[in-house]
C-alpha cells in the first residue's frame, strides 16, 4: 500500500464574496487571468472529469481528475494527478477548497492531501499553491493577477 499521509494546507483571507472565489476556481476565463491555466469541467458536479489546461496556443493538459464534491459557493473537492500518470490510482491526491464568509472577508482554505511523502507532487504543490493563491487574492481584490 502506498503511503499517502502527507498534506499541505493554505489559508488566506480575501476581500470578496464566496461566489466570486468559487467562480475564480471553476470558470476557465477567470482562472486563466491569475493562474495561467484554465480549470475545465463540463459542469463541476460530482463524478465529472476536470482538466488543468495551459492558457496558451498549445493548450497542454497538465493535470486531470474527477470532481468528488461540489457545494457552490462553499466547497469543492477534486482529485488530482499529472496527466501523464492518470492511469495509476496511487498517483492521485485530493484538493479541497473550503470557502467561508467572515464579516466582509472570505476565508479560503485549500487542503491538498493524500500525497506521498517526499514525492515530486508534494514538492511542486508546496511551492505552487502559495503563488497561485496569492495571485488569486490579488486578482479578486485588484483585478490583476501576479502573472503566473
Amino acid at each position: 500500500m502506498t503511503d499517502k499521509s502527507a498534506s499541505f494546507i493554505y489559508v488566506t483571507f480575501i476581500r470578496t464574496t464566496p461566489e466570486k472565489v468559487f467562480e475564480a476556481i471553476t470558470k476557465p476565463d477567470v482562472t486563466r487571468r491569475y493562474w495561467g491555466h484554465e480549470n475545465v469541467s463540463e459542469d463541476w458536479q460530482p463524478g465529472s472529469a476536470w482538466q488543468h489546461v495551459r492558457a496558451n496556443d498549445a493548450r497542454t493538459v497538465d493535470l486531470v481528475g474527477t470532481v468528488l464534491e461540489s457545494d457552490p459557493p462553499r466547497r469543492l473537492v477534486i482529485n488530482w494527478a499529472n496527466e501523464s500518470q492518470q492511469s495509476d490510482p496511487d498517483q492521485y491526491s485530493r484538493v479541497t477548497f473550503d470557502i467561508a464568509q467572515q464579516d466582509d472577508l472570505v476565508k479560503l482554505t485549500v487542503t491538498h492531501d493524500e500525497l506521498q511523502p517526499g514525492s515530486g507532487m508534494l514538492n511542486g504543490i508546496s511551492k505552487g499553491w502559495p503563488h497561485v493563491l496569492s495571485s488569486l487574492k490579488s486578482y479578486l481584490e485588484t483585478g490583476e493577477g501576479l502573472g503566473l
